[in-house]
């Protein structure tokens, strides 16, 4: 018999939730006694907008390395399927406010910057796909919300 699987991300109720928003949605410890943390960094309103893949694209690859200026021990920011966020995985434990304030900085680089690193075939698997434009357009709109809610 197969072992039953719970996946975090399927238990929460998408049409109660008011993004954007960040999330601690799981925290595990490995067998060494390492801490490994989750967050949801939700951008668009589930169900409601999703993000063309070009703005996710672009998101993506900024926040590649602004998050890491930011935070110490990232593992992996990367983006849902659903196009309405990002997963930031990393090495210890922090705070949601610790993270929205994070990403905040983040964003605020992304609306600074004059182009998105690695956009060559070399360095992505699909570099004709991103938009520095839409990037920036989501983050604006995303940055004034959550300097609303983490003021």
């Amino acid at each position: 018999m197969l072992k039953k699987v719970i996946v975090e991300s399927f238990t929460m109720d998408h049409t109660k939730v008011e993004a954007p928003f960040v999330r601690k949605c799981g925290v595990i410890q490995t067998p060494k006694g390492d801490i490994i943390t989750k967050f949801d960094l939700r951008f668009t309103q589930p169900n409601r907008e999703a993000m063309p893949t070009s703005a996710v694209h672009g998101i993506e690859h900024l926040l590649a390395g602004f998050i890491r200026e930011e935070i110490e021990n990232v593992i992996d920011i990367s983006p849902m399927g659903c196009r309405t966020g990002f997963y930031l995985i990393l090495i210890g434990e922090k705070s949601e406010d610790e993270i929205a304030v994070a990403l905040m900085k983040a964003l605020e680089k992304i609306l600074a910057a004059d182009e998105i690193p690695a956009v060559n075939p070399i360095q992505c698997g699909n570099y004709r796909d991103m938009s520095l434009f839409g990037a920036k357009e989501y983050s604006k709109s995303v940055l004034n919300k959550l300097k609303e809610k983490y003021k």
